[in-house]
C-alpha cells in the first residue's frame, strides 16, 4: 500500500501549513541562514504530532494498528516536506539530466506502514543509474536533517542495478526491499526498482526464500529462549511475537505479491476467520509496543516485570479475585502468542500443500512416500491427518485418540487436521470428559514411555487440552508475576512431565542420579505422572494452590480410572509438593528432629520416592539455572537420611555412635587423617561431627591443625561437587563474627548459600560458608579467592565500614524492583530439640544478610546455623539459633521483640539499597 490513511491526520500533522511556513522562512533569512530555523520548525511538528499520537493512545489504549500506522504517517510527511525543501531551495536543479533523478522508499517496518515511537526510519533511496553529484547532495542533505531532528535513520542509496545485484546476494536486503512502499520523489524510479525486483530477484527463488525465512526464524527463536512462553518476552523478536506474523506476510508477498496481510485468505493461505485472529493479535502486540516505547522513552521491545505493571495499568486492565492486572495482562499476551504459534502451522501447511501441487515433493517432505491408513486415519510423510472434515464431528474422542496415534507411531499431526481440531474442540463437553475410553486414552498420552511432552503441547496448542482437563484450561497461558518461574504455568506443567519422561528413559543420568535410581521402583507411575500434572493446577485461584489443588486431584483421578489408593496418593503428592524443597533448602538436615519430623510426613518409602521425583521435575522445570548441584546435593542428602530411618525404623544411633562413625567415614577418606582426628579432632564437639560431612571435616582439620593458635585462619578453596566456594574461618569466638564474615563475603561479591557456626571446646570458631556469584556460580580463579580472603579480612579487622559499603554496591537484578515482597518473620521452636528456628522472608538485596545476622548479634543471640534460599526477587533466611545460654527463645515478649527488630532490618536493606539506587 502506498498511502496510509489515519483518522484527523492534519491533527498529527498538516504538511500544507508546514510547507508554507518554510517557504516564508527560506523567503525571509534565504536557503542558508533559514536552516536552524527550518531545523526548529520540523522539530516542533515532529513533538507535536508524537504528543498528538501518544494522546489517542492513551485515549484508545489497545488500538495497536492505528497508532503504528499514525507514526509512519508523520514520518512521511516531515520526510516529504523535508525532500521538497532540499530539492526547491537548498539543491535546486532546472532541466535535470535522466541521471538526476531520485525517489525514496520506505522499507522494513517503515515499509509496512507500522512503526512504534521510537522505532528506526529505515529507509532506501534509489536512482536510475551510477549517482550524480546533484543525487549525492540530496541524499546528504536530508539525511542530515533527519540526524538534527534525532530521527535514528538506517539508510541505503544504491542504483536499480546495485539493488538487484545485492538483494540477489543478502536475504536481509532482499526482505527490506520486498516491504519497499515509495514516499516520494521521482515515482517512475520506484515503478521500475519494483518490476526489476519481482522479474529479477524474485522470480524462480520462491522456494530458495521460504527455506531461507523459516531457518532464520527458527534461528532467531532458540537466540531467544525457544518458547512462546518465557516470562519476560521479547514482542517482536521472541516466538509467537511480531516478528513471526511479519515472516507468514512477508512469504505470502513473496509468493503471491499480496500487498496487504488481508489478501493472505486470497491466496488461500488463511480463512478468513483466521486471517482476522492475525490482525487481533498483531493489534494487541503493535498497541504492548508502543506503550513499551512510550513508556521507556526509547526503542524497548522486551516486557521486563517493571514495564508488564505499568503496561497493563496503560492498557485498563484490573485486579480479579486470584489474579493480578499484571496476570491477567500477561495471561492475553501469551493467548495471542499462542495464536500466532497455531496461525503459523497452518499458514506452513497451506504452503506445503501449494508447492505439492506444483512439484511432486513437498515443502519439507525429502520424498514422494505411498499413503497408508493406520486406525482409520490417513498417514504420509511423517504425518497423520483426519480422513474426512466430520471426523471429530462424529466422535468427539478421537480427537485424544489422534494424539495417542501421532505419539505411538513417532507422527506428527497434519497442521490442516490441527486447524479442524481447534474448529471443533468446542464439542468436548461434560459426556466426553466423563467417558472411559477418552479418559483411558488421556492417561495413556499423560504416562507414555516415548515423548508425551511434545505430543501433550501439541494436544494444549490445539485446545483440546484445556477443554478435555477444564482445571487446566484455567492455567492456560497463565504467567506467576515473579522473577523465579520463567514459563507460564501450563509451559511449566509439560516441561515437568517431559523431564520425568526422559529420566524414566534414563537421558538425564548424570544430572539425576538419585532420581535416575529410583524412578523405577515407584510403586504407580502413572500416580507420579498425574501428580506432574496436578501439581500447580490451582494456581491463580487464590488460596493455597497445594490445598486447593490435591482437592482437584480427588475429583479427577477416579475419572482417570485410579483407585482408591493411587487417588489419595495423588491428592497427597500436590498438597505436599513442596514440602521437600522447603526442608532441603531451608532447614538443617544435621539436626535429628528436622528428618524426624519430615519422615513423620512421609508414612512410606514409596511416597518419598514420589515426592522426590515430583521436586526434582518441578523445579528443574522452573527455568533455565534453576536446578543446580547445590540443590541436588541438598535434597539426595534429605533423601538418604530419610530413607534410612523409613528403613530402619527410628532405632537410631545413638549420639556417639554417630560421632565415631563420622570419624570412621573422615579415616577413610585419606591415609593422613587418622592422625588428623587424633591430633585436632578431640578439640571439635559432637554437634560439629554430626553436622559436617566428612569432606569438610577432614578440611577443618588439617586447617585446624596449620592454624595453631594463629588469631586468624581464613581458607577459600573450589568445591566442585557442590557447584560452589567452600569458605572456613576460624578464628577467636566473639560476638558479631558471623554477621562481620557475612559481611565481608558479599563486599567480594559473593552470595551466601549455607553456613555452619561451631565452636570448638577451646573457645575458638570454626565457621564453614557455601558461597556462589550472584548468578549461582563459584568463584573458581585464584585471585576470586584472593579477593573473597581479603575482604573477610578487612571487614574481621575493622578497616572497613561494612554497611555503607554494602549499599554502595551496584545492585545485581535491579528487577527486583518491580516486586512487593512484605517482609515476614516466623519461629518455629518445634523444629529442632535444641534451638528456635527463625526464617525471615524479604526482597533480595546484597545487604540483607548482613542485616539480619546483625539485628541477631544486638538480640545477643547466638547462630549455629544459616541457610539461604532464594526464589527470583524473594529471599529465605533461615536461622539456628540460641540465646548466651544456649536455651531456645521461647518468651513471647523476647520473640516479639526479636520479630520486630529483623522486620525493620529486612526494611531497612532494602530502603538502604533503593536510596543508594536513587543517590546514584
Amino acid at each position: 500500500m502506498s498511502v496510509i490513511r489515519i483518522p484527523s491526520p492534519r491533527s498529527v500533522i498538516d504538511r500544507r501549513e508546514l510547507v508554507q511556513t518554510i517557504d516564508k522562512l527560506v523567503a525571509a533569512y534565504g536557503p542558508a541562514k533559514s536552516r536552524q530555523f527550518v531545523v526548529e520548525t520540523m522539530r516542533t511538528a515532529l513533538a507535536e504530532g508524537r504528543a498528538e499520537i501518544e494522546r489517542r493512545l492513551t485515549e484508545k489504549p489497545s488500538a495497536g494498528h492505528e497508532i503504528a500506522e499514525a507514526q509512519a504517517f508523520l514520518t512521511d510527511q516531515l520526510l516529504r516536506v523535508m525532500h521538497d525543501h532540499v530539492v526547491k531551495h537548498v539543491y535546486p536543479a532546472v532541466n535535470r539530466s535522466k541521471g538526476e533523478r531520485l525517489c525514496f522508499m520506505a522499507v522494513g517496518g517503515y515499509g509496512r506502514g507500522e512503526m512504534a515511537p521510537h522505532s528506526d526510519v529505515d529507509i532506501a533511496f534509489l536512482t536510475p543509474m551510477k549517482h550524480t553529484p546533484w543525487c549525492e547532495q540530496v541524499i546528504e542533505a536530508m539525511l542530515y536533517f533527519m540526524w538534527d531532528l534525532g530521527l535514528k535513520v538506517g539508510h541505503s542509496s544504491r542504483s536499480l542495478d546495485d539493488m538487484v545485484r545485492m538483494s540477489k546476494s543478502d536475504l536481509t536486503i532482499r526482505t527490506a526491499m520486498l516491504e519497499g512502499r515509495y514516499v516520494w520523489g521521482d515515482q517512475d524510479v520506484y515503478e521500475e526498482a519494483q518490476a526489476r525486483f519481482w522479474r529479477d530477484v524474485a522470480q524462480g527463488t520462491e522456494r530458495q526464500f521460504v527455506v531461507e525465512k523459516l531457518a532464520e526464524r527458527d534461528e532467531r527463536h532458540k537466540r531467544m529462549g525457544d518458547s512462546r512462553y518465557v516470562v519476560e518476552p521479547n514482542i517482536k523478536e521472541g516466538k509467537g511475537g511480531l516478528r513471526d506474523l511479519h515472516t507468514l506476510y512477508w512469504i505470502g508477498k513473496y509468493l503471491h505479491h499480496v500487498r496487504d496481510p488481508g489478501e493472505l485468505v486470497d491466496a488461500g493461505l488463511f480463512s478468513r476467520k483466521e486471517y482476522l485472529a492475525f490482525r487481533r493479535a498483531e493489534n494487541f502486540f503493535w498497541a504492548v509496543r508502543c506503550h513499551l516505547h512510550t513508556i521507556a522513552n526509547r526503542a524497548e521491545d522486551r516486557l521486563t516485570f517493571d514495564l508488564q505493571r505499568e503496561v497493563a495499568a496503560r492498557m485498563n486492565y484490573t485486579d480479579r479475585p486470584g489474579k493480578s492486572a499484571v496476570e491477567r495482562f500477561m495471561h492475553m499476551f501469551f493467548l495471542q502468542a499462542k495464536t500466532v504459534g497455531s496461525l503459523t502451522g497452518v499458514f506452513l501447511a497451506q504452503l506445503d500443500e501449494q508447492f505439492a501441487k506444483k512439484q511432486p515433493r513437498g515443502l519439507l517432505a525429502g520424498f514422494k512416500a505411498k499413503e497408508r491408513i493406520v486406525k482409520g486415519y490417513k498417514v504420509f510423510g511423517g504425518r497423520i491427518k483426519a480422513p474426512s472434515d466430520d471426523w471429530f464431528t462424529k466422535d468427539p474422542v478421537r480427537m485424544i485418540e489422534i494424539f495417542v496415534i501421532a505419539d505411538k507411531e513417532r507422527l506428527e499431526v497434519h497442521p490442516e487436521t490441527m486447524r479442524q481440531i481447534q474448529h471443533d474442540a468446542a464439542l468436548i463437553k461434560e459426556e466426553v470428559r466423563e467417558d472411559t475410553r477418552a479418559n483411558a486414552l488421556f492417561l495413556e498420552l499423560l504416562t507414555s514411555r516415548n515423548d508425551p511432552e511434545t505430543v501433550l503441547r501439541w494436544f494444549n496448542e490445539a485446545g483440546v487440552f484445556g477443554r478435555f482437563i477444564t482445571e487446566f484450561g484455567r492455567v492456560n497461558a497463565q504467567m506467576q508475576f515473579d522473577m523465579y518461574h520463567h514459563y507460564t504455568v501450563d509451559e511449566h506443567t509439560i516441561r515437568a512431565i517431559g523431564l520425568l519422561a526422559k529420566i524414566e528413559r534414563g537421558e538425564l543420568k548424570d544430572d539425576h542420579p538419585l532420581a535416575h535410581d529410583i524412578v523405577h521402583k515407584v510403586r504407580s507411575r502413572r500416580a507420579l505422572y498425574a501428580s506432574v500434572l496436578l501439581h500447580d493446577i490451582a494456581k491463580g485461584r487464590g488460596g493455597d494452590h497445594s490445598i486447593l489443588g490435591s482437592e482437584i486431584a480427588l475429583k479427577l483421578c477416579p475419572r482417570f480410572g485410579f483407585d482408591e489408593e493411587e487417588t489419595e496418593l495423588v491428592s497427597w503428592l500436590v498438597r505436599w509438593h513442596l514440602l521437600l524443597s522447603a526442608t532441603a533448602f531451608k532447614r538443617d538436615l544435621s539436626d535429628a528432629k528436622t528428618i524426624f519430623d519430615f519422615v513423620e510426613k512421609m508414612e512410606s518409602l514409596d511416597r518419598l520416592r514420589q515426592l522426590t521425583l515430583l521436586t526434582i521435575v518441578d523445579i528443574r522445570a522452573v527455568g533455565p539455572g534453576t536446578w543446580n548441584s547445590w540443590k541436588r546435593q541438598l535434597i539426595a542428602e534429605l533423601y538418604n537420611a530419610s530413607e534410612e530411618r523409613l528403613r530402619l525404623g527410628h532405632a537410631q544411633f545413638g549420639r556417639e555412635q554417630r560421632v565415631e562413625a563420622k570419624k570412621e567415614a573422615v579415616r577413610a577418606l585419606a591415609p593422613e587423617n587418622a592422625a588428623l582426628v587424633e591430633k585436632v579432632g578431640g578439640k571439635l564437639i559432637d554437634a560439629y561431627w554430626i553436622a559436617e560431612p566428612e569432606d569438610v571435616i577432614a578440611k577443618n582439620l588439617a586447617q585446624l591443625l596449620a592454624a595453631d593458635d594463629d588469631p586468624l585462619s581464613i581458607h577459600t578453596e573450589y568445591d566442585p561437587a557442590r557447584t560452589a566456594t567452600l569458605v572456613t574461618v576460624i578464628a577467636s569466638d566473639h560476638p558479631g563474627l558471623f554477621y562481620r564474615i557475612a559481611g565481608g563475603i558479599h563486599l567480594a561479591g559473593g552470595n551466601i548459600i549455607d553456613a555452619r557456626i561451631h565452636t570448638t571446646r577451646t573457645g575458638r570458631a570454626v565457621d564453614n560458608f557455601l558461597v556462589q556469584d550472584p548468578l549461582g556460580r563459584p568463584f573458581s580463579e585464584e585471585a576470586q579467592l584472593d579477593r573473597l580472603r581479603e575482604s573477610i579480612e578487612n571487614a574481621l579487622a575493622n578497616r572497613i565500614k561494612i554497611l555503607p559499603q554494602l549499599v554502595a554496591k551496584p545492585e545485581v537484578r535491579p528487577r527486583a524492583d518491580a516486586f512487593d515482597v512484605r517482609p515476614r518473620v516466623i519461629f518455629d521452636n518445634g523444629a529442632s530439640n535444641r534451638f528456635t528456628v527463625v526464617e525471615a522472608t524479604a526482597r533480595d538485596r546484597p545487604a540483607l544478610l548482613n542485616r539480619l545476622a546483625h539485628a541477631l548479634f544486638e538480640a545477643k543471640l547466638m547462630v549455629y546455623s544459616a541457610h539461604i534460599a532464594t526464589y527470583g526477587e524473594r529471599a529465605v533466611d533461615t536461622f539456628y539459633v540460641t540465646d548466651l545460654l544456649g536455651e531456645k527463645i521461647t518468651s513471647a515478649n523476647r520473640l516479639k521483640a526479636l520479630e520486630r527488630r529483623l522486620l525493620e532490618a529486612a526494611s531497612e536493606a532494602v530502603a538502604d539499597a533503593e536510596a543508594e539506587a536513587q543517590g546514584s
